[in-house]
């Protein structure tokens, strides 16, 4: 039986694309998680995994949906083939049933690793980067100096906090944060 395993990172990505090319390969149940690859437990998978039996197939649209690593990905496999169930991936044409596909998926799991281990890389190195040029990196904060000297007013003028926090538009928390109540 070809059994079907197709995933995204975040809700915001779609699985259509996956889905399409798992049913167009023959694959008669497809099992789907919307989590991260780095993840251990993940749902759809460990559904897929139960699911198959000896000398069945599992079908991938492309090998870094079954992992992150290239351990996680041989010990995937190795636990596959002690139950005679083989490993398909459609875009990287790898399939564990000959040798040459065994060793075809060391190769590749090898090379994805590689190539998550560089984006990482370059990432650290852009944001090393941005530091040093003086910008700083994370969301922009909500209680700028102008929105502070208004909340210190509003709060000395009689106004409760929590009409402070709606006039300015900041929560709660951000406007006790900025403004204790042992400031005022």
């Amino acid at each position: 039986m070809q059994i079907g395993y197709a995933r995204v990172s975040t809700n915001e990505q779609d699985l259509t694309l996956q889905i399409a090319a798992l049913k167009k390969h023959g694959c008669e149940r497809i099992f789907t998680d919307k989590i991260s690859g780095s993840k251990l437990q993940r749902p759809g998978l460990n559904e897929a995994l139960n699911f198959a039996r000896k000398g069945d197939c599992i079908v991938i649209w492309k090998l870094d949906r079954l992992g992150r690593t290239m351990k996680g990905l041989i010990d995937l496999v190795e636990e596959l083939n002690k139950k005679e169930i083989d490993i398909c991936s459609l875009t990287d044409h790898i399939d564990t049933k000959g040798v040459t596909g065994k060793f075809f998926f060391h190769i590749m799991a090898a090379f994805a690793e590689m190539e998550r281990e560089l984006t990482r890389e370059r990432t650290i190195a852009g944001l090393e980067a941005a530091r040093k040029a003086g910008k700083k990196g994370g969301r922009p904060k909500s209680m700028t100096t102008k929105k502070l000297k208004a909340a210190k007013k509003l709060l000395s003028s009689g106004m409760t906090a929590k009409d402070v926090s709606q006039t300015l538009e900041v929560s709660l928390s951000t406007l006790y944060r900025y403004c204790p109540a042992s400031d005022l």
